[in-house]
């Protein structure tokens, strides 16, 4: 399809998904009150409905895996500051989904490109729409892309889960010390952070968000997860010739 074709490039752009079926996107940004005006135009809340269980089973798949020392009570806590109006509301507004809406004079009138219920439905309907239109890992990715470093900082505590101190013990018990570079690109109004985790020359961990210390978060957390998927292959490797030397005797 044409750019011309395409009156979301903008917004796409910003989602990081590209929609083979651009009208799944159409409708996902329309809402109730401009069906009211249009007869034929179909409404966002089934795609609505089922983006918020795509996005609860992402986020909830995502915490069990990453925090395995936290509680079923600490997940639930971590799950909830993401999956929330307020939260999807915010992001929503930070990718251009309010701009993009399809809304009834009326209701536009009245602010409704800014309120949180309505911008939180909207997002869990794109979600929704990427999901169909490409299936469970692009949904996953998207999803993870917009509310990862959202996760990390909600996971930071008093209790030592901090991502950056995490990875901060785990490499002064190896006599190492993290170095962090990071990059900023987008406009005042709107920056993103780039960071990447540097130990001895080595990049162990990359990643983004809306500030230098969320970035920071998410680059330690993907560092933290890479030594400690080394750390089990190598135990795993250590432990294979025992074995085999215990049932060769």
């Amino acid at each position: 399809m044409a750019v011309a074709d395409r009156p979301y490039r903008a917004l796409e752009e910003a989602l990081g998904w590209e929609f083979h079926d651009p009208g799944l996107l159409e409708r996902a940004l329309t809402h109730r009150s401009y069906c009211a005006e249009h007869a034929g135009a179909v409404s966002n809340e089934r795609l609505e409905f089922f983006g918020d269980a795509v996005l609860g089973l992402v986020v909830t798949d995502y915490v069990f895996r990453e925090y395995e020392i936290f509680h079923e009570g600490d997940l639930a806590k971590l799950r909830a500051s993401v999956v929330n109006s307020e939260a999807l509301a915010e992001v929503a507004a930070e990718v251009g989904v309010g701009d993009a809406l399809r809304l009834g004079k009326g209701e536009d009138a009245a602010g409704g490109r800014s309120k949180p219920s309505i911008l939180g439905d909207a997002l869990e309907a794109v979600i929704a729409a990427v999901y169909v239109d490409g299936g469970w890992e692009p949904a996953r990715a998207f999803v993870l892309r917009l509310v990862e470093p959202r996760i990390v900082e909600g996971a930071a505590g008093p209790e030592g889960q901090d991502p950056k101190g995490r990875l901060q013990e785990l490499l002064a018990q190896r006599g190492q010390l993290p170095r962090y570079q990071v990059g900023r690109e987008g406009p005042d109004h709107a920056p993103r952070f780039s960071a990447t985790v540097v130990v001895g020359g080595r990049s162990l961990g990359e990643g983004q968000g809306r500030s230098k210390r969320q970035a920071e978060q998410v680059a330690a957390q993907a560092a933290w997860r890479h030594l400690h998927e080394d750390d089990v292959v190598s135990a795993a490797g250590t432990a294979a010739p025992e074995g085999r030397d215990a049932g060769a005797a």
